[in-house]
């Protein structure tokens, strides 16, 4: 099973913004039974949101209430500034993977062209992944995203669960986050920049990684990384940046400081950048990670990384070359 559970933001309560305008997905004929498909219901709110004039236009999803959901697009652009999803009860996906096809792509739920979102509560979002694994969210070409207390899981063996994976982005900050999965918890795709991951426990996992980058000689960028105080518990890896072999590939002013946790595997940092190209400017700071498996020792790896070691870390990075 996997599943995302939204928590109250520590820069705002949970509950909708004082004067809020709410539309109860039940007031548009949702059940919420975890059984019929609120799929239809779930479409006309939005609709009456998206449309509305009014100040902080709210989609509600009450609480004690499970809503079963084939793929959904909820579709901007809207008319007012600021659109409030605030999330109570409990959304499931169908278990049948026939009934989760969509004709245009495989994603579940996806907002669109909506300046202004923001997704907040206290409910829970079960992907149902067992039958058909995924990664659980996806920022896509997006401008100044900020997510926060969410708890994502997925089994340990279950194989493309990323946690979070940004693509084509600026200006994200994830933080104060639990993220434990079968696969990256947060994956920095090709043409993004001025990411800040911070506080966020990581375990079980692929750890946190920029990449990978340049399969099938695609040109793509990732620049202005930083990942600080971050945990990582018992992660296959922790510290990673991923590229394919080609020029196309460009990877700069990556930081990782404060980062503290195990390993379940020897190579707890790995740094493997394009022999043509390289990575520039990768550092790094106080950085302690162990190996979980008793006895056993933790190591680095980097090809062709450029960058410099500004404080204590283990293991050591001697392969980062200035």
């Amino acid at each position: 099973m996997s599943m995302v559970r939204l928590g109250s933001s520590m820069e705002q309560p949970c509950e909708a913004p004082p004067n809020y305008n709410a539309v109860n997905v039940i007031q548009k004929g949702a059940v919420g039974d975890g059984e019929t498909d609120d799929s239809q219901a779930f479409m006309r709110a939005w609709e009456s949101v998206c449309g509305a004039t009014t100040e902080a236009p709210t989609l509600y999803i009450p609480d004690e209430k499970t809503f079963l959901l084939k793929p959904l697009k909820f579709r901007g652009p809207c008319k007012s500034p600021v659109i409030y999803v605030l999330v109570q009860g409990n959304i499931v996906a169908p278990a049948e993977i026939k009934e989760r096809e969509d004709e245009d792509d495989d994603n579940w739920i996806v907002f669109s062209d909506v300046n202004g979102l923001r997704v907040t509560g206290n409910g829970h979002i079960d992907g149902e992944g067992e039958t058909c694994p995924r990664n659980h969210i996806s920022i896509d070409g997006c401008n100044g995203v900020t997510i926060s207390n969410l708890h994502i899981t997925a089994p340990e063996s279950s194989p493309n669960t990323d946690g979070i994976d940004i693509s084509r982005s600026v200006f994200v900050y994830i933080h104060d986050c639990f993220i434990g999965t079968g696969d990256d918890c947060v994956a920095i795709g090709g043409g993004s920049s001025n990411i800040t991951i911070d506080r966020v426990s990581c375990g079980p996992g692929h750890g946190i990684s920029v990449g990978s980058l340049g399969a099938d000689g695609k040109t793509e960028t990732v620049e202005d990384v930083l990942v600080k105080d971050c945990h990582f518990h018992g992660t296959t890896n922790g510290a990673r940046i991923k590229t394919w072999q080609t020029e196309a590939v460009e990877v700069s002013d990556i930081s990782f400081t404060g980062v503290r946790g195990t390993s379940s595997t020897e190579e707890a940092i790995q740094f493997s950048c394009s022999e043509s190209v390289g990575c520039t400017n990768i550092i790094v700071n106080d950085i302690q990670i162990t190996s979980s498996v008793p006895g056993e020792i933790t190591r680095s790896s980097c090809l062709d990384a450029h960058g410099l070691v500004s404080g204590p870390s283990f293991p050591p990075l001697d392969c980062l070359k200035q």
